[in-house]
Order: C-alpha cells, then sequence, then structure tokens
C-alpha cells in the first residue's frame, strides 16, 4: 500500500524494449539460481520469513524489484461470559494473503512506477454472529474482524501507482478498496471497532474495505514534505461483495461512484512521529431513507416504498501520535490514537461513531518489540433507524423482545478491548487480548459480553 511514479518517453527502440523484456523473465528465473551470502533458513527467528531467505534468492529478487508475499492472519474468539446466547464455545476464523509487488524503475526502467496484486482467501466462522449479538438484528462490531466480506479467495488488490514531478504527484489506478488510502489505520487489535478504516464499517454498504475490492482510481499532491491531499473515484458496485464475484472485473452492477478527499498531515512532534487525517466522502447513487417513504410517513405503518435519497455522505476525523521514546530505541514508546466518523441521517444505520486509545511498545526492555494496546469504542445507532424498527413492530403487533418476530431496536454499543502482542519471531506475533461489549448490537435486552480471543499474525 506504498508505491509509485513517472512514465518513460513512449519513443523506445524495439532493442531497448526487447531487453526490458527480457529483464522481467530474467528476475522470475533468478528463483533458480541466485544465491546471497545473507541468506536466512527457515524458521530463524531473525529473519522476516518463516521459509527464511530461499538460499538468498528472496533478497536478490528483492534488489532487482521483485518482491513476494505470503501473509496469514487467524483470530480465535471465545464468549467467555454474557451475550445473547450464553452457551460457551470457540469460534476460529482466518485469512491468507498471497501477494506480489513489482518495482518498475528496477525492473523495467520506468521511473517512479509500481504495480501490486494481491490475492486473499477467508474461512471460518465468526463468535460475534449468533453467540455476541442477536441474530435477529445482528451487531456493529466483531470479536473477529478478519471474518466478512464473503468467506472465499478475492482478488484483493491490482493497481499500478506512478509519480510525477519529483515525487509530489503520485496517481495510483485498479482494483482495491477505499481503506488502503483513505481513513487508513492499522489492524493490531482484534476487534472491528479499532481495526482498519473505520469508514467501511458503519458505511459499509457504499464503502469497501479490504479485503473486496472494485475500479478505482486515488490521486495524491504533497503540499509539503509533511501534508498532503488526496482525492479519489471509486466504483460503487454491490456485486463485488458477492462472494462468486470475487474476480469479477466487468462493471456490471454499478450504481454510482464513491468520492472521497482527504488531507494529511504526518509531524513529527518532539522528533516523534505523527499522523493526522480528515476526511470527507460523497456518493452519488441513489440511497434509500432508513425511516420514511415519499411522504415524509413511517414506511414501516404505511407499507409505501422506503423514499430515495440522491446521494450519501459522511466525514472522519483521526490521530496517531507516539509521545514518549526509550533513548536507545526510537521506536519503543507509548503512542495514542483517536478515529471518529460522521454519517448521513437519513440513509445510514450508524449516525456517529467514536473510538480513542494507547499502545506501549517495548514496556519490558527484555521484551523490546512486544506491544500492549488498549482501546474503547462507542457506536451510536441513528434514532431514524431505531425508530423504523418500532414502526415495524407496531404494524405488525409484536411487542414482546421473546417473540422469534419481534425486531430488537438498536441505540447504542459500548466496545473496550485489551491485548498484549508476544513478539515470538520476526515472521510471528501472538497476541492474546480480552474484549467487553457493553449492550451488543445496541440491543439493551441483551447482555453485556466478555469475550476471550487470541490474534497470530505470520509472514511466510
Amino acid at each position: 500500500m506504498r508505491y509509485f511514479q513517472t512514465f518513460r518517453d513512449s519513443a523506445v527502440s524495439t532493442t531497448i524494449a526487447s531487453r526490458k523484456a527480457l529483464n522481467l523473465v530474467g528476475g522470475f528465473t533468478a528463483l533458480g539460481f541466485v544465491t546471497c551470502v545473507q541468506a536466512t533458513p527457515a524458521f530463524d527467528s531473525d529473519s522476516s520469513w518463516m521459509l527464511g531467505d530461499w538460499n538468498g534468492t528472496r533478497t536478490a529478487l528483492a534488489e532487482k524489484g521483485y518482491d513476494f508475499k505470503v501473509d496469514y492472519t487467524g483470530e480465535m474468539g471465545s464468549n467467555l461470559h454474557g451475550g445473547y446466547d450464553d452457551d460457551r464455545t470457540a469460534r476460529y476464523s482466518d485469512q491468507f494473503g498471497l501477494g506480489t509487488h513489482l518495482d518498475l524503475q528496477k525492473i523495467l526502467g520506468w521511473n517512479d512506477a509500481e504495480f501490486q496484486l494481491t490475492i486473499t482467501e477467508r474461512s471460518g466462522n465468526n463468535i460475534s454472529n449468533d453467540r455476541i449479538n442477536d441474530p435477529r438484528v445482528g451487531g456493529f462490531t466483531s470479536a473477529q474482524e478478519v471474518w466478512g466480506r464473503g468467506q472465499t479467495w478475492r482478488l484483493t488488490q491490482m493497481w499500478y501507482q506512478q509519480k510525477f514531478f519529483d515525487q509530489q504527484l503520485d496517481i495510483k489506478v485498479g482494483r482495491f478498496g477505499e481503506g488502503e488510502d483513505f481513513n487508513s489505520f492499522p489492524c493490531d487489535f482484534q476487534n472491528l471497532a479499532f481495526c482498519g478504516s473505520q469508514v467501511g464499517n458503519w458505511a459499509g454498504d457504499i464503502w469497501y474495505n479490504w479485503p473486496v475490492s472494485q475500479w478505482a482510481m486515488r490521486a495524491k499532491y504533497h503540499l509539503t514534505p509533511e501534508l498532503y491531499a488526496q482525492v479519489g473515484v471509486y466504483e460503487q458496485n454491490p456485486s463485488n461483495l458477492d462472494r462468486d464475484n470475487g474476480f469479477k472485473l466487468s462493471g456490471s452492477g454499478t450504481q454510482g461512484a464513491v468520492l472521497p478527499v482527504e488531507l494529511v498531515w504526518t509531524p513529527r512532534l518532539n522528533g516523534l512521529p505523527g499522523e493526522y487525517r480528515a476526511g470527507y466522502y460523497y456518493s452519488n447513487a441513489d440511497a434509500k431513507d432508513v425511516y420514511k417513504d415519499s411522504n415524509g410517513q413511517p414506511a414501516a405503518l404505511t407499507g409505501e416504498a422506503y423514499r430515495s435519497a440522491s446521494s450519501k455522505h459522511g466525514m472522519w476525523l483521526g490521530v496517531q501520535q507516539q509521545l514518549t521514546s526509550v533513548a536507545s530505541d526510537h521506536s519503543r514508546g507509548l503512542s495514542i490514537f483517536a478515529n471518529g466518523t460522521m454519517h448521513d441521517k437519513k440513509t445510514n444505520a450508524v449516525d456517529n461513531y467514536v473510538q480513542a486509545g494507547v499502545v506501549y511498545k517495548g514496556l519490558l526492555d527484555a521484551r523490546a518489540r512486544d506491544d500492549i494496546g488498549f482501546a474503547m469504542a462507542r457506536v451510536h445507532v441513528n434514532p431514524a433507524y431505531r425508530k423504523n424498527a418500532e414502526a415495524s413492530n407496531q404494524a405488525r403487533v409484536v411487542f414482546d423482545y421473546n417473540d422469534p418476530s419481534y425486531l430488537p431496536p438498536q441505540d447504542t454499543e459500548y466496545s473496550a478491548e485489551l491485548y498484549y502482542g508476544v513478539h515470538v519471531t520476526n515472521w510471528l506475533t501472538v497476541r492474546p487480548n480480552l474484549q467487553y461489549i457493553r449492550h451488543p448490537g445496541g440491543v439493551d435486552q441483551v447482555d453485556d459480553a466478555l469475550i476471550g480471543g487470541i490474534k497470530v499474525q505470520s509472514s511466510f
């Protein structure tokens, strides 16, 4: 997710073009015979990869512009107490990611140009679906963030990135998700409320995060070395969410476009890194009102179709800042973060969300690469969305929560997570965690839940 820049002069002779093509093929051929003095063996704790440096081939290929990744994330969740169904059990979900990044400047001589291809596969089950949340309405956060968007294979990234004007302007085109560049945020926590781009978690009907991709273009311009503005255009196509469309490339089913804009400031305050984001998104596709019909009356009571809006919009703010450091290693120390989003009250189930937390890396000298994190979040349901559930129950004359046909009105859900990340090796991190969810799914009648989890991240 960090890649870029300028096209070569198109007047290139056939001989030079052939030489570049041979160079591209030659890089892959090197897999068979390149060796490196600094090669690390498989399962070496100091290696970045479980399978080692392939007898030096991997490093040699990277130096030529060919980088390969096979990553794995696995998450276990168990309902220790409370939730909708307190019958204790555990669930496991995981994701494999297979990718290649090509530095086209090294391979073909195209200045500041890069290409990324990633395929992902998700499988497993989520403890939140039927143990924590009331399945009649579902929930908002997820105790296992790696679950979702269809447990299937997907083309997650296929893009070309190019920089111009001494790397001031950066253009990215292809297939990718909004959260790679806009409202982006790390994913060390296991609860979805503290992981990744949060706009996509609360406006997921139009904003598609990893692992879903769509046709898109993003332009970034550096106003100063520490400040840049970016704008994007993303295909809004719900059919991309279908399990059977993981490799769909056609535009059939497109309803419109999502247009995000963002200003990002990356200062070093007292020599310590920070990142501050402010953004706005606009969808030009028709959106359905969550409560009223075309006459301004509750659609659930009148039986009329919900009225249509010509657009949907929202905004976000994000802050990450390291506050302290250790003299011997500036990567160690205390960092804080906070995120907030606001959404269209006419068309979105969630109208606002806030989250904040702290992370400390290297708390113990003997475990300098371990990290510990704590965060809390609040997800607030749009009052109009809640009124619609109440009107639906009124129309069907159902008022007993225990009635299977009752639609529980949703209000506010609170989440908290505490984790400790054990840096086992450079290629393996294990993060046991405890999560507490108050009013799961925003349903007051559901008992507060305590969840035990383990998140495993590895690079092969």
